[in-house]
């Protein structure tokens, strides 16, 4: 596992930088008034200010749901977190170039980071104080919450629009927005034509690890529960979630507790066997194969690579896929 590096070896890549600027002083004196009127002041979640002298450009992502941000408003980011985790879980949103993989999303490499010296580092404030802290030593910060389950929605747009202001991408992402809202309606007409406005819905995902299945409920309080409720369909979990995803935790035989009528939906990736347990452990499972929804087929796979934690464009390929399975 990575480990962070010392404050002293940070601060030593930090000097460089500064140093490195020095050298182009005259340059930079020139070009000096344009950048002023182009500074930008921001509060992030952590309620920290953060300055940039413009639009910031070359920047890096420690947490999916910030990259995926990045990359709706067209901002390739230069350094992202877990490369391949990403491009195997995030495909509604693909990387359009090839950033540096930074390490784990919960532990980035700070020697890699500065290396690239980015002007923004967009964290997730999932991450430890003490890493937030030396990443502040290499660039600006800003903390982005990537979850509140006490309005999922709502903390989703304004991530989209800190994000924007500090890439000078706010444009975007007003037409990002206006795509979503759109889905989200077009979605919602579609359901209700079919007969299923207040339909009972449970969605989910799960893990299959030496042989132990654990399931993850999405309540009312995460990003899929709240899309779910837009579309007008009724979560039929009654188990509670965390207080920032909104997940809840049950087994096979916590199913039992879902209503019969109730139509199921999760998202697996054949790219993380452990990932697909309703396909594999599953299977042959009695408790499973008795459900009244599974013996009604309302089990719906829905395509690998929507991110469940991810953005507008993420969500709104989450409405397209799950309207046009449970109409068809």
């Amino acid at each position: 596992m990575r480990r962070l590096i010392t404050t002293a070896a940070v601060a030593t890549a930090a000097a460089l930088a500064l140093t490195s600027c020095g050298t182009t002083e005259p340059a930079a004196d020139a070009a000096a008034p344009k950048k002023q009127d182009k500074a930008i002041t921001l509060t992030d979640a952590s309620g920290t200010e953060v300055k940039l002298d413009g639009p910031a450009e070359k920047v890096v992502g420690t947490e999916w749901h910030e990259v995926e941000l990045l990359v709706s408003l067209g901002v390739d980011p230069v350094g992202v977190a877990d490369v391949k985790g990403y491009k195997t879980w995030d495909q509604a949103v693909p990387l359009k170039n090839e950033p540096k993989d930074i390490g784990t999303r919960g532990e980035p490499s700070m020697d890699t980071v500065a290396a690239l010296a980015p002007d923004l580092i967009v964290a997730s404030t999932d991450l430890p104080p003490a890493a937030v802290k030396q990443l502040r030593e290499i660039a600006p910060v800003i903390e982005v919450r990537s979850a509140n389950a006490s309005d999922p929605l709502g903390q989703m747009t304004k991530n989209l629009d800190l994000i924007a202001e500090a890439t000078g991408t706010t444009e975007r992402a007003g037409e990002i927005k206006k795509d979503f809202d759109n889905a989200l309606k077009e979605g919602a007409k579609a359901l209700a034509d079919a007969g299923l406005d207040g339909a009972a819905f449970a969605f989910a995902d799960g893990y299959a690890i030496s042989r132990q299945v654990s399931l993850r409920p999405y309540t009312s309080g995460s990003l899929i529960g709240a899309v779910n409720e837009r579309l007008g369909l009724r979560n039929a979990w009654t188990v509670d979630g965390d207080k920032d995803y909104g997940l809840g935790t049950t087994d096979v035989e916590g199913l039992t507790e879902l209503p019969a009528d109730v139509r199921f939906a999760y998202i697996g990736n054949d790219g993380d066997k452990s990932s697909t347990p309703f396909t594999g452990a599953l299977a042959k499972d009695k408790v499973w194969t008795s459900l009244p929804f599974v013996k009604k087929d309302h089990v719906h796979r829905l395509p690998d690579g929507i991110w469940m934690f991810g953005g507008p464009v993420s969500m709104e390929r989450y409405v397209d896929a799950l309207v046009g399975e449970l109409t068809k």
